[in-house]
């Protein structure tokens, strides 16, 4: 009915926009250089700014496969060792889609990301990782056996999604177990090059696929797919999981998980390449055998050429870090990308983001010490909008679901914010308290009401602004319209839809705001003119 509706009053619409136009030239303020909002100096603070928008069904983009975060790396200590109220409370947080007297219950996440350790927990002060909770346990004994009772904690996590209705889950790997690296240890001594042994190749692929194997068989948990290699431009020599990979290596462990998969009957899909940033998918940077990794990967003429295997979909992942300075960097990287990827016919997905680095000259991140949690939020956001609508990512992934903030962090590496029972810096093992933080609430407005499924629709501001923005999706039934909106500005602006959105048309609208006093609070808004607050995150829900 939506659909129908703005089709037929679009050019109504556009008569009615030029005459607007005619009508007001002679009224209408001056424009900030570059800006695009009005300047209204002299008037009340609280008077909202008018913009209209005008969304087009007919013009549609990408579909939807989930919205996501991952168990790395306190998730198995938090689900082992806390207390059960406080477990269930994380658990609804992240995957309940409950809205209950207005209140979002929590964020509704679409995809979880589970990660195979390569062991260094059961090595102790042996592993040669200080820190911890950097190190991951492994169901693979010395002996070659299995003990399932590994990761408890993490299997509690993504039992908690399954049950809570979460549709895909990712098993990534960030290290081969530490029985077959070179080594022994779960970081590389070998720079450039992968630390997995030549001849367990095999038996890495064919360990992954047993673990899927057992989730299904005994969890009723499909994983969706498989991501054997992580940040493979990075040398990863200590501090925490990891090893680097050239490209022909990476082909070699993705043909033995194709076999693997497939002698098992499992129709999970591969995920590579799960690149540092994104520039090493679409360029040759810094190092030619781990770079320009859709060409490598895709390009019938490469020797690395993966694109004919039953288990490799038309599909390229990488990390949305370091390619966030300013705005004019996030679409130049996200425009290449999205071109360089669309040549291949290729799915991108986004699966890993935090806010990493201090490299920021964008005036509107007042950088780290001065932040706010709805400045990282916003800024978080602002990354999100540009994959999705710039570079064209079809799922998007927060980094870690939950962990402590020291250090002055504050939210850049977390959703829920955990609070050691013996202080900050604490041990996670003795239990604690938790708080959700403004970039879960963030993600919220996204992941709750951009399901698996729904495709992005055109969105036009009138008179843009780099400090407004957003992005529509529909609904596969065409029944709901979602429209997210980002106000950077210091001042309400005032959304007139009417053209497009009759209010005539929808049984309900609802208003979703996540600001410095609001985490995603549910509001009726006022028929036709839709406000969104200065310094916030809006989401509407149109449903017919």
């Amino acid at each position: 009915m939506i659909k129908r509706v703005i089709r037929s009053l679009l050019h109504l619409h556009l008569l009615l926009h030029l005459l607007l136009i005619l009508i007001l030239i002679p009224i209408l303020p001056s424009c900030r250089g570059g800006g695009g909002l009005p300047d209204t100096t002299g008037e009340p603070a609280d008077f909202p700014v008018e913009k209209k928008v005008t969304v087009d069904p007919e013009k549609t983009f990408q579909t939807i496969d989930g919205f996501a975060a991952s168990d790395c790396w306190t998730g198995n200590i938090v689900g082992r060792d806390w207390d059960d109220v406080s477990k269930e409370s994380i658990a609804r947080l992240l995957f309940s889609r409950e809205i209950r007297d207005g209140n979002p219950q929590g964020i509704g996440l679409s995809m979880w990301r589970f990660n195979l350790g390569a062991g260094t927990a059961g090595q102790g002060d042996d592993s040669g990782i200080e820190d911890e909770s950097r190190r991951a346990e492994s169901f693979l004994k010395a002996d070659g056996s299995y003990d399932w009772t590994k990761h408890r904690g993490q299997q509690y996590f993504i039992e908690k999604a399954r049950d809570y209705g979460c549709e895909s889950f990712v098993m990534f790997s960030n290290s081969p177990p530490v029985q077959y690296t070179c080594n022994g240890k779960g970081f590389s001594s070998r720079g450039a090059g992968s630390n997995l042994k030549e001849e367990h190749y095999d038996d890495f692929a064919r360990y992954m696929a047993t673990v899927a194997e057992y989730f299904l068989k005994n969890k009723n948990i499909r994983f969706t797919h498989i991501s054997p290699v992580n940040e493979p431009q990075y040398n990863w020599d200590g501090g925490q999981e990891g090893s680097g990979w050239q490209n022909g290596e990476i082909k070699k462990i993705v043909v033995e998980l194709d076999r693997a998969l497939s002698e098992k009957s499992l129709d999970t899909k591969i995920l590579i390449t799960e690149s540092g940033d994104w520039e090493y998918l679409f360029s040759t940077k810094n190092d030619a055998g781990r770079s320009n990794q859709i060409e490598n990967f895709f390009s019938p003429e490469s020797e690395n050429y993966l694109g004919d295997l039953p288990h490799v979909p038309r599909l390229i992942a990488g990390h949305s870090y370091w390619t966030d300075a300013n705005l004019n960097a996030m679409r130049q990287t996200r425009t290449l990308l999205r071109e360089k990827a669309g040549l291949y016919g290729l799915k991108i997905y986004q699966t890993e983001w935090s806010l990493l680095g201090d490299h920021f000259d964008d005036s509107d991140y007042p950088g780290h010490d001065g932040a706010t949690e709805m400045d990282i939020a916003l800024h978080m956001n602002k990354v999100i909008h540009q994959d999705l609508v710039t570079a064209g990512v079809s799922s998007w992934s927060f980094w870690t679901a939950m962990d402590a903030s020291r250090w002055g962090h504050k939210n850049r590496f977390l959703l829920v914010r955990l609070l050691p029972a013996g202080g900050e810096y604490a041990a996670l093992s003795g239990g604690g308290t938790l708080r959700p933080a403004k970039t879960l609430w963030a993600l919220g407005n996204y992941s709750l009401f951009v399901k698996p499924g729904y495709t992005r629709v055109d969105l036009q501001v009138d008179n843009p602004s780099d400090l407004f923005f957003g992005s529509a999706w529909t609904s596969p039934l065409n029944d709901k319209l979602v429209v997210i909106y980002a106000n950077m500005s210091a001042r309400t602006v005032r959304v007139d839809m009417g053209a497009t959105i009759p209010p005539e048309t929808c049984k309900t609208v609802k208003r979703y705001t996540t600001s410095a006093s609001k985490d995603l609070t549910e509001e009726i808004p006022e028929a036709g003119h839709y406000l969104v607050e200065s310094g916030s995150i809006t989401t509407f829900v149109f449903s017919n």
